[in-house]
């Protein structure tokens, strides 16, 4: 059943596109093509994103969210992935302007894409306790160097292996190749997704063992960095940017992807400001949904003003102390979480307080 709807002028109109409107309860973005208004929906077929808002090439638009191309004339995607489609809706220029019919000419036309890894969570079944470490420091492989904090994170794992009877993993993050955050939570907060949409489309993303083991496998993560210029490393800030897409899930979806895991952290550096440091890891993890064991890190620093970085690293490696302090903040992180329950989802829906809700798409809105 037809529903023209009168829009405006010829000039009005290309005085405004590309824009969006609603009618009908449909969402449609509207286009000016060799001459020709086009119509299409308004909603991406992958997350939603809104159409109108990306940049044209040629015939196609690409979604400003996750760059998903579709035609203006046909509402299919580029060659290889037309079986793809958003609705195209009729567009008539009369005498008295441009008219559309919401009722649309072609259908949206979704593929099923298979599940990507990431997406498949189990509850924890029975076994012993899971630690990962997880490196921070950057390092010249080719001509490596002593870091003090791999030497205690090292210490901590072997603890968690021969003490405390866990399976263990260590990531570094200077062996995988994964790119910078591109910022998707800054166009809109439904375009930060899970997983993260750089990890859904490039492959060759190396961060994919990370966000495994943090959500899928771990029960204990132990983070270490050092201290550059007062802060945690850059390597820690890259991944940690790249680890929005897990917090994320809660402010759109309260959806706590972190359950029943425990964090803890190795500091170390020959700058000061350990307790800034430890409050930042302390604050984005929790925000992650991990908990703390008491005393929840161990670190060392010779100061502001110790320079001789040979001697900071002949102090780690020296110190029985420190080796042990590494043990025993694992074995804190182990006996806190076997006291945690572990039934239930991992992904089970929790309001956290203090947040608005990020509604997908306004009221009113509909199929476009």
């Amino acid at each position: 059943m037809c529903a023209w709807h009168h829009l405006g002028t010829r000039e009005e109109l290309l005085a405004r596109v590309p824009f969006a409107l609603k009618l009908d309860r449909q969402q449609v973005a509207l286009f000016h093509h060799e001459g020709v208004f086009r119509a299409i929906g308004n909603r991406c077929n992958h997350k939603g994103g809104p159409l109108c808002e990306g940049q044209v090439r040629g015939e196609f638009v690409m979604c400003p969210w996750h760059a998903w191309e579709y035609s203006v004339v046909t509402g299919k995607g580029p060659p290889g992935y037309d079986e793809e489609a958003v609705p195209t809706f009729p567009v008539e220029e009369r005498a008295d302007g441009i008219w559309l019919d919401t009722d649309p000419r072609t259908p949206r036309r979704l593929v099923k894409h298979d599940p990507h890894p990431l997406t498949v969570l189990t509850p924890r079944g029975d076994g012993p306790p899971r630690v990962v470490g997880i490196s921070t420091t950057g390092m010249d492989a080719v001509n490596p160097r002593l870091s003090t904090s791999d030497l205690l994170l090292e210490a901590a794992l072997g603890h968690a292996a021969s003490a405390l009877g866990a399976e263990t993993r260590l990531l570094r993050l200077r062996d995988l190749a994964f790119r910078a955050c591109e910022g998707n939570y800054s166009k809109a907060a439904h375009a930060c997704t899970w997983p993260c949409a750089i990890t859904e489309r490039d492959p060759d993303d190396q961060l994919t063992p990370v966000y495994e083991a943090l959500v899928q496998w771990a029960d204990v993560v132990l983070v270490a960095t050092p201290i550059r210029w007062g802060q945690a490393s850059s390597l820690y800030h890259r991944m940690a940017e790249r680890l929005n897409c897990i917090q994320n899930q809660m402010t759109i979806h309260n959806r706590c992807l972190i359950h029943s895991k425990v964090a803890a952290f190795i500091i170390t550096g020959g700058q000061d400001n350990v307790q800034g440091v430890a409050g930042g890891l302390l604050t984005f993890w929790a925000e992650l949904g991990f908990v703390f064991p008491q005393f929840p890190f161990i670190a060392h620093s010779r100061g502001w003003d110790a320079e001789d970085m040979e001697n900071n690293v002949r102090d780690v490696r020296q110190s029985s102390a420190l080796h042990a302090a590494a043990g025993e903040l694992v074995g804190r992180a182990v006996e806190l979480w076997r006291t945690l329950p572990r039934a239930g989802t991992p992904d089970r829906p929790m309001e956290r307080s203090g947040r608005k809700a990020q509604p997908l798409f306004p009221a009113g809105g509909g199929e476009g």
